[in-house]
């Protein structure tokens, strides 16, 4: 009896469920209501994404042993100063990628890597129509490069999605040209958000998906369900060079922040607030008495910067930036690119356990000391460095401490001599035997004296080096 009745409710329930949905007219019509596809969304968005094509000339050497085909052998003796090579001569390099049309006029957004040294650009539309492309902007930093092509009519574009609002296990789709085997579509889910991809650009702040990526791809979008950009793709985790489902875009916010951004020396300058931040750590929570490891701490105040302008002090925690949590200084640095040069960003902090909000303007890094670029040539070992004055704007630009300072190696040619010692643009010389170098003025009347040998002092990083040279 007990068994009958909960069988009645049970086929109730099923009745009741039935009529629910003959009432909510939801019997399918057509084939495309019984099958979920992408191609409506394909269909909006893949007109909009171009291939790209770029060639350069390079000097390669043909080389007179096997060995040398090994880059091994090469990293070994390019160490060295030797070479071990025969005939000089010029070579034609292509490589491919993938942009995006983001305005009706022909601007392209697309990686920097893809473009970085390039002599010509070419860009293929979904049409098979060919056009050269010029270079508006190129961002090293942030990994994004614009590109711009004339034609006649106005072209689809991608409308760009406020990247903020993507959450983890949303649908997108990756359209690009991987391999060079033509526009291509795949899907997947957003797997994280804020991720860190090492080596790819300065903003460590990457949409991670699951949506194959392969080599050209970079360059190319990531949609959501609506059609709209809310990513370039330019990057992947790999241990074989194809995809193992874990890609990284660069947020469409970065995208649209770059535009109409401050460009000096063709560089983009990005907005400066002065200081240096580390995360709170479990340990550094407890210490001060709060309840969880949150926020960035103020290490250290450049004088007379935004931050110590608007009254942020050392040992200060910040908690947000424009109501965005902050976590790590890769969310600080990354809520500062989205924010232009002069505008207000509302910061809240934690000073002495009490919660506080403090409105800072940001503005461009300054350039004090000037940095006074000078090329070291004779017979030193720092023959054919480019070296300079360290300022903030140019320790921005080089992605060094911003309380750094002395002189900086900010490039690196050739050594007449043929000794090549190793230094790094980003390298801080710091001494040279014995003398304290205070400017690259001074460091080039040092190396002008005659010497026999030098004991070279250098920070890279957190480490400071020395080498004993002779000659």
């Amino acid at each position: 009896m007990k068994l009958s009745g909960v069988c009645g409710l049970f086929l109730a329930a099923i009745v009741a469920v039935a009529s629910a949905y003959a009432q909510e007219d939801i019997v399918p019509k057509s084939r495309s209501d019984l099958t979920f596809s992408y191609a409506p969304v394909v269909k909006k968005a893949a007109p909009a994404v171009v291939n790209i094509y770029t060639k350069q000339h390079v000097t390669v050497t043909d080389s007179i042993s096997p060995f040398m085909n090994d880059p091994f052998f090469q990293q070994f003796f390019a160490q060295q100063g030797l070479t071990f090579g025969g005939r000089a001569r010029e070579q034609v390099v292509s490589s491919l990628g993938s942009g995006v049309l983001i305005k009706p006029d022909g601007m392209i957004v697309t990686s920097y890597h893809v473009v970085q040294d390039a002599q010509k650009i070419t860009v293929v539309l979904s049409d098979k129509r060919e056009f050269e492309a010029t270079v508006v902007l190129k961002d090293p930093k942030s990994d994004l490069a614009f590109l711009k092509i004339s034609t006649p009519e106005p072209l689809p574009f991608l409308e760009m999605r406020d990247s903020d609002t993507l959450e983890v296990g949303d649908l997108v789709l990756a359209i690009g040209n991987p391999f060079g085997v033509g526009q291509t579509v795949t899907n997947g889910i957003v797997s994280a958000l804020a991720r860190k991809a090492e080596g790819v650009s300065d903003y460590q702040f990457f949409i991670q998906t699951d949506a194959a990526i392969n080599p050209g791809n970079s360059g190319g979008a990531l949609v959501d369900m609506n059609g709209r950009l809310v990513g370039i793709n330019t990057a992947i985790y790999s241990k074989s060079g194809g995809s193992l489902g874990i890609g990284f875009a660069i947020p469409a916010n970065m995208v649209r922040s770059l535009e109409g951004s401050k460009v000096q020396g063709g560089r983009v300058v990005h907005s400066w607030l002065g200081m240096s931040t580390q995360a709170v750590t479990p340990e550094i929570a407890e210490s001060i008495g709060m309840k969880s490891a949150q926020g960035v701490i103020v290490k250290s105040m450049y004088p007379d910067s935004p931050a110590e302008k608007a009254g942020i002090k050392v040992g200060d925690i910040i908690l947000s930036v424009n109501g965005a949590a902050i976590a790590s200084d890769e969310d600080l640095q990354y809520r500062l690119v989205l924010s232009k040069i002069g505008e207000t960003g509302t910061f809240k902090i934690l000073r002495n356990g009490t919660p506080e909000t403090i409105e800072v303007v940001l503005a461009e890094p300054p350039e004090n000391p000037k940095r006074d670029l000078r090329t070291l040539s004779g017979r030193t070992p720092l023959s054919g460095l480019t070296v300079a004055n360290l300022s903030p704007a140019l320790a921005t630009e080089l992605g060094i401490d911003m309380g750094a300072t002395g002189v900086v190696v900010a490039g690196v040619g050739k050594n007449n001599t043929g000794l090549n010692i190793g230094l790094q643009p980003g390298d801080i010389i710091l001494e040279i035997s014995g003398t304290k170098i205070t400017s690259s003025e001074q460091l080039e009347a040092v190396m002008k004296k005659s010497a026999n040998g030098w004991q070279i002092a250098y920070r890279r990083g957190g480490n400071v080096l020395v080498l004993t040279v002779k000659m």
